[in-house]
């Protein structure tokens, strides 16, 4: 049995996480802990409000809800909000903010305007045809390189000015921002998948490569359905079946017989080379409705000059994806790196859902982590591309101008996630979803994807739920290995509708403080594909086991 825990207070003072403090009830717990989830979600998708309001609304109710029934000292309270902003600041928005740097060099230099001439150059004048090279595509290649919601920043931008409402744009971009979640930033969230559930990360990758390529195959006829309805897939079904296919078979080969670090690049790689050289011997019958339209930039418009070839609409991009790359395989964030064991709040709480383990608080401070490799891409590209210092400095200022505000609403919303996990709200939740008996099967995944939805991390989702998942299905006389997949690869399902997500993709739009209007387009296409994803886990739980990976000896 999953323990309940009961008291606040164990021996020299460490704080014990109460699992059903309301009436003893597990049910109403849950439904006590479910308060600051439910207040964000009905301010942002009812209301319609700023990302950053219905951020701090949802943590002033976790604050009062942490305190006032789960018994959480304000000390702790307090430590737990502090670390998870900072967390938020450093590494996830200095990722960011570097990523944006890159896009408003890009555009600024003309080398963003010559990318959108190389593709009306050498694409069919075709919308449709944009939407998956740029979204689907390229956009996988951006997340597996970055992440943190800046591939749904620069593709959306990239379709906006071929004729794209912003509103669509940001829409269908984050519903692509799905099946690369897993293995992004260079399968960083599988890496930790591994270590907090004692499974070999290799394993759990070709588990998840084993279930992400069903979706990876079928998002780019979603995204067109969505778009233009059957009449638009028949168009151009033939260019879905190679962009999908490729990238699933991609995924599925590089996650289970090559590197899963590598997975997200060699399959974007892969999906977007095979679908240029398909366009270059198949194209989509003409069709007025669908041809591009050419958007006049706006502000950060391209210094007046000669103007760029085409090609070098890629410099940009190439440079940052072999930066990083070299990066991580050199290992050159380690470097400098500093374990910060967090002032009153590390282990001094212990789960009481794990036997009363202690609750780490470290935060890793990476001086040269992944958004100081994106800052000397940025660099670098300033210097290829013959940047003034002044128009570099202006860069910066625009840059600033666009990441304060999604800055304030990661900081705010992965304060609330911490400050759930902490406190053990979100343990509590856990508890109730893996309580479900049968429905554990079909409900699993949106533990995931609760917890991307909240933190905007499929690495953090991890960390919080992928042991959970792991006891719930010995104790279900279910396949381990499986769930813990399962809660990665539902936890990409939780991305399109994060509001970190979110608020980076607004940030080169004309849409800021609309976040609430984008989550409202795109929540029922998040649930709808995780009941999906809840499906096939099922088939491959009861149908087709063969398909698990079997790990060599006890685990």
């Amino acid at each position: 049995m999953l323990p309940s825990g009961s008291c606040e207070a164990g021996a020299g003072g460490v704080f014990r996480q109460l699992l059903t403090p309301v009436a003893g009830n597990l049910a109403l717990s849950f439904l006590a802990a479910s308060g600051p989830i439910l207040v964000v979600l009905v301010l942002l998708g009812a209301l319609r409000r700023p990302a950053w309001q219905a951020a701090l609304a949802g943590l002033l109710v976790a604050l009062a809800i942490a305190m006032g029934v789960w018994r959480m000292p304000a000390g702790l309270a307090g430590a737990s909000v502090a670390n998870g902003a900072v967390f938020a600041l450093w590494p996830v928005m200095w990722i960011v903010v570097n990523a944006l740097l890159v896009y408003n060099i890009a555009v600024r230099s003309g080398r963003f305007d010559a990318l959108r001439d190389w593709i009306i150059t050498h694409m069919p004048n075709d919308r449709r045809v944009v939407l998956i090279v740029v979204g689907f595509c390229f956009g996988a290649l951006l997340e597996g390189v970055a992440g943190f919601g800046t591939s749904v920043a620069i593709t959306s931008s990239l379709v906006i000015m071929v004729g794209f409402p912003a509103l669509e744009a940001l829409v269908f971009m984050l519903i692509f921002d799905t099946s690369p979640v897993a293995f992004g930033a260079l399968g960083v969230p599988v890496t930790v998948l591994g270590a907090v559930t004692g499974l070999p990360a290799p394993a759990l990758a070709a588990m998840i490569g084993r279930q992400l390529p069903f979706v990876a195959l079928i998002l780019p006829f979603y995204v067109i359905g969505l778009y233009g309805g059957w009449r638009s897939i028949r168009a151009i079904w033939p260019m879905l079946l190679v962009a999908g296919g490729t990238f699933a078979a991609g995924q599925f080969v590089a996650s289970n017989y090559l590197d899963y670090t590598l997975t997200d690049v060699l399959a974007s790689m892969l999906s977007l080379a095979a679908t240029l050289l398909f366009l270059r011997v198949w194209r989509p019958a003409p069709d007025e409705a669908e041809a591009l339209t050419v958007v006049a930039p706006g502000a950060g418009a391209p210094l007046a000059g000669a103007r760029v070839p085409a090609w070098q609409g890629w410099l940009p991009w190439l440079i940052i994806s072999a930066t990083v790359i070299a990066w991580t395989v050199f290992k050159v964030a380690r470097i400098g790196e500093q374990a910060v064991h967090w002032p009153g709040l590390d282990n001094a709480i212990s789960i009481t859902l794990y036997n009363n383990k202690p609750y780490a608080a470290v935060w890793a401070f990476q001086p040269l982590a992944t958004g100081t490799a994106i800052l000397l891409a940025a660099l670098i590209t300033a210097a290829v591309v013959r940047l003034s210092p002044r128009a570099l400095l202006g860069c910066v200022a625009r840059t600033w101008a666009q990441a304060w505000k999604p800055i304030v609403t990661v900081m705010l919303i992965v304060a609330v996630a911490y400050l759930m996990n902490y406190s053990g709200m979100a343990y509590t939740l856990g508890k109730g979803v893996a309580s479900t008996g049968a429905l554990f099967v079909l409900l699993s995944p949106f533990l995931g994807w609760f917890a991307v939805m909240l933190s905007g991390s499929d690495t953090s989702g991890n960390a919080l739920f992928g042991n959970l998942q792991v006891v719930a299905a010995r104790q279900l006389h279910l396949n381990p290995l499986l769930f813990a997949a399962a809660n990665s690869s539902g936890g990409v399902m939780g991305k399109m509708i994060s509001p970190q997500n979110i608020a980076t993709g607004l940030a080169v739009t004309d849409l800021a403080g609309q976040e609430g209007r984008v989550f409202a387009r795109t929540f029922i296409h998040s649930v709808v594909l995780t009941l999906v994803l809840g499906a096939l886990i099922a088939a491959q739980q009861y149908l087709a086991p063969w398909i698990i990976p079997v790990i060599a000896g006890p685990h």
